[in-house]
């Protein structure tokens, strides 16, 4: 039994105070980030530079002590290791050359080709497995394949994935073969980021929630449950986390319908009810809205205090309910993990 807290919740342990860890720790509400960022030269180029990924990745560790380190990369990376192009436009993200005919789809490399583009990334987790410290677990990630797929169709990030969803309405097979691929090399990519030192992984289903009935089923629940078969029959004993966000009642058996070890809870949900509904089957990741971090107060005392109370009989991770935003105080940061730890 490991004696780090995320793997002792991950294994299903309640635990008195529960591990604390924030998607998208290392970012731009914290200076020395952005002081690492400019010395990459950009975001991209940042992601491929094992040493300065690894330095981005060790920052708010050396600040805030979380429990748990997240590999410094992007849920893009897959789509440009398989043959797309990908650059970002400053101040409105993400941008890539669309796949939406049978003839750019063909031309994509075969799943198991995306190591040589990815091979940076390894590098970063190999240096973080000598860097951190021996209580501080590694948590690698991959995109979910719809997620993904949204961004590889549209070109870049759209509020409804309407592209997306279109192209699954008007040619069911091309939008088959797109998610088929990105499932493979997305058990590519992560069973490498394991062989590297990843400690347990993370599937972000950012725009699961746009996805209902039959559509939810195929397309977020089945590449999750053939990814970490897929996954566990490699690395047997590696926690995987699941996080389908704003699935909402779908959340309900998520974790046993795909086989994850936890699932991650976005703030769309009450914690009260997924405590109920949810945390009955082991382990849960969440769910303070990212906002606090940026208002503070009472009311992120209040709330965080809240999450931590109605998840406290059951194994549970305590993360935000999404991604901290660049506007975040990073004292509020401080404040939600003194409240949490309070009774440590």
């Amino acid at each position: 039994m490991s004696d780090k807290l995320l793997l002792r919740a991950l294994a299903g342990e309640t635990l008195p105070v529960p591990p604390i860890w924030m998607m998208r720790q290392a970012g731009r509400y914290l200076p020395e980030y952005r002081a690492t960022r400019a010395q990459a030269g950009d975001f991209l180029s940042l992601c491929y530079n094992p040493e300065l990924a690894a330095e981005v990745t060790l920052q708010p560790i050396r600040r805030y002590g979380f429990d748990a380190a997240i590999l410094f990369a992007d849920i893009l990376l897959i789509p440009e290791a398989l043959g797309t192009d990908l650059w970002f436009v400053t101040g409105e993200g993400p941008r890539l050359s669309t796949v939406t005919t049978a003839e750019v789809f063909d031309a994509l490399r075969p799943a198991h080709a995306v190591h040589d583009k990815l091979s940076p990334i390894y590098e970063t987790l190999r240096i973080l497995k000598r860097e951190l410290p021996e209580e501080t677990a590694l948590i690698g990630f991959a995109g979910a394949p719809w997620t993904v797929a949204t961004y590889m169709i549209a070109g870049q990030g759209t509020k409804d994935q309407g592209p997306a969803h279109a192209l699954k309405a008007e040619n069911r097979p091309l939008f088959d073969a797109i998610m088929d691929r990105l499932t493979e090399a997305t058990i590519e990519y992560l069973s490498a980021q394991i062989d590297a030192g990843a400690e347990t992984v993370k599937i972000f289903d950012s725009w699961a929630g746009s996805l209902t009935g039959q559509d939810f089923d195929d397309y977020a629940l089945a590449p999750a449950r053939r990814i970490i078969a897929a996954l566990k029959s490699r690395h047997p004993d590696i926690p995987i986390i699941a996080f389908p966000r704003e699935a909402g009642e779908r959340y309900v058996g998520f974790a046993k319908a795909t086989g994850a070890d936890c699932v991650a809870l976005d703030n769309s949900v009450d914690a009260d009810w997924a405590a109920e509904h949810v945390q009955i089957d082991g382990c849960v990741q969440g769910n303070l809205a990212s906002s606090h971090m940026v208002t503070g107060g009472d009311a992120l005392v209040d709330e965080t205090r809240a999450i931590v109370k109605a998840f406290s009989k059951g194994p549970h991770i305590f993360n935000l309910g999404h991604g901290i935003t660049p506007d975040a105080d990073p004292e509020n940061v401080q404040l939600m993990i003194d409240t949490v730890r309070e009774n440590a």
